[in-house]
């Protein structure tokens, strides 16, 4: 597996003190972590930094160079058997000496004992495959526009109502996601400029979904449903809590047939690709019932 090289510029300023690597505050997460995600691209959530931090308090890093940021990365460990490594970013002009592979290593190590998964760039896969990640499946965003025709379906309900029960949201959740996260879901689900609708069967939930405010348009994510009917309910009424004419966003798991028919159904169109990788054996999951993923940084 490769390893930092001892002689690079980061590993002598790591011996040095010159480069360090710790933690963030949920404050370092939205003026850190946050502004360099936007300058790349990812067009995080308005409110994801809070978000964040309660899946694992500790498990976001930056890398500082004589006390200047230049690299990122998150290992949130959601239980003693599974983590997820994402948000890994490094400032132009210091990639190729180093950096990147040691705050990485550090994620690693932090994530040790267990399988830890992550979605790649696709142009990078073989990069991961040397550090031990193993392909799984694309995940690919699709971008849309909001219609005219959207319209809230009359068998979906509000998240925030007492007849959603979080531990219900929870029992669907564990069955897409490799590990319990319910404090999570409970801060992901009632952050701010967010909307998040359920379908029932009794007491049992059938699929939920959530769209948030981003820097630019909504996202949706997740959309778990166990049927194609429930998850193109909820995508409907998540998507009328926006304005005709608006952007938003749906990533789904290539796997899911079903979930590439409701992209194609609404005209969204796919503008960009991951790769799921894990650094042990793919987690058993219902990949079927997963019509969207909850965000690429964080699974």
């Amino acid at each position: 597996m490769k390893r930092l090289d001892p002689q690079s510029h980061a590993a002598r300023n790591l011996a040095s003190g010159r480069y360090a690597i710790r933690s963030m505050s949920q404050r370092e997460i939205d003026e850190i972590l946050i502004p360099r995600m936007r300058h790349a691209g990812w067009n995080p959530g308005v409110h994801d930094a809070a978000s964040f931090v309660v899946a694992h308090p500790d498990g976001f890093f930056v890398g500082e160079l004589d006390g200047k940021p230049i690299a990122c990365v998150s290992a949130v460990r959601y239980d003693d058997s599974f983590a997820f490594v994402g948000c890994y970013l490094v400032d132009e002009a210091h990639r190729g000496l180093g950096y990147g592979m040691a705050i990485h290593e550090h994620a690693r190590q932090h994530a040790v004992g267990c399988v830890h998964g992550g979605d790649a760039v696709l142009e990078n896969i073989t990069k991961y495959a040397q550090i031990g990640r193993v392909a799984a499946y694309k995940n690919i965003r699709f971008e849309g526009v909001v219609a005219n025709a959207m319209y809230e379906a009359n068998d979906v309900i509000p998240i925030d109502t007492r007849a959603v029960d979080l531990q219900h949201i929870a029992m669907l959740d564990r069955a897409c996601f490799p590990a319990a996260r319910i404090a999570f879901l409970r801060a992901w689900l009632s952050q701010p400029d967010g909307s998040g609708r359920a379908v029932m069967n009794g007491d049992a939930v059938e699929g939920f979904g959530f769209i948030r405010k981003c820097f630019q348009g909504h996202k949706i994510g997740p959309l778990f449903a166990k049927t194609p009917i429930a998850a193109d309910a909820i995508f409907r009424s998540l998507a009328s809590t926006l304005q005709p004419g608006e952007l938003f966003w749906l990533d789904i798991p290539e796997p899911n047939t079903d979930a590439r028919a409701l992209v194609e159904r609404y005209r969204m169109h796919e503008v960009f690709a991951t790769m799921r990788t894990y650094s042990g054996p793919a987690p058993a999951l219902r990949l079927d019932w997963m019509y969207g993923i909850t965000t690429f940084e964080l699974g």
